[in-house]
């Protein structure tokens, strides 16, 4: 059996890639680029101003206005790669995804409110597609940018060191071949989970560890759940 060194095995069992080598100035991070995480962001905003006025939070462009403010406070803060470690970056961050979140699940209450209440906004094969289609959309970009903020401790705090002990495991980090030297999850690994996790109703690649993940997780299978059922159940009887 060939020799492996200790480190080389804590990374086999553990699942953590290696860090990066020492630069003059200690480890250099390895940050991603802002704009996938940037245009799911624009993306939810768009989709928030197209939604109709008795499923929105607030009026048409202030939750959207509030959301872009946010986000541009994000990137005068840390422009280009993620990788800037700073209490009120993370607060910003945090309290980005905690807009986006609120505004998603208060969405989903009033569509199953409409649904239930045989509103007029669900009231046509064609409103109720759209509406449905548009807050479930939703709910996949908040979920997925909350997997990306926490996991890790964010983006920035991934750029420079792993967790040991992650919330969420990747196949990457499972197994530590199939992965690149000094591999990161990227957004777009949350936002895969997202959408399979609202499509699978269950973990499909990427497993939750911690018991936030997990709620997380559940919470947003549920929330899936609820909107596909009832909308595909309202539409047979609107095509009745």
């Amino acid at each position: 059996m060939p020799f492996r060194t200790r480190r080389e095995g804590l990374s086999t069992v553990t699942g953590h890639t290696p860090e990066p080598s020492e630069g003059p100035n200690g480890p250099e991070p390895l940050g991603e680029a802002r704009w996938p995480m940037a245009m799911a962001v624009v993306t939810a905003m768009v989709l928030t101003v197209l939604l109709p006025d008795a499923l929105r939070l607030a009026p048409r462009w202030l939750i959207p206005a509030v959301e872009g403010l946010l986000l541009l406070a994000l990137i005068a803060g840390d422009p280009g790669r993620i990788d800037r470690r700073s209490t009120a970056l993370r607060t910003l961050s945090i309290a980005l995804v905690g807009v986006l979140a609120l505004s998603a699940v208060w969405s989903t209450g009033q569509l199953v409110d409409d649904i239930l209440g045989n509103g007029e906004e669900t009231a046509s094969a064609t409103s109720l597609l759209q509406s449905g289609g548009t807050v479930w959309a939703c709910t996949v970009l908040a979920f997925s940018l909350l997997y990306f903020e926490l996991d890790g401790g964010g983006a920035a705090a991934r750029a420079h060191r792993l967790p040991r002990a992650p919330a969420l495991a990747f196949p990457q980090q499972l197994n530590p071949e199939l992965a690149s030297a000094h591999w990161r999850p990227r957004y777009v690994d949350y936002l895969y989970l997202g959408l399979t996790n609202a499509t699978a109703f269950s973990p499909t690649d990427v497993m939750p560890l911690a018991p936030w993940a997990k709620i997380a997780m559940g919470v947003q299978s549920l929330v899936s759940l609820l909107i596909l059922g009832l909308v595909v159940a309202r539409a047979v009887n609107v095509l009745a």
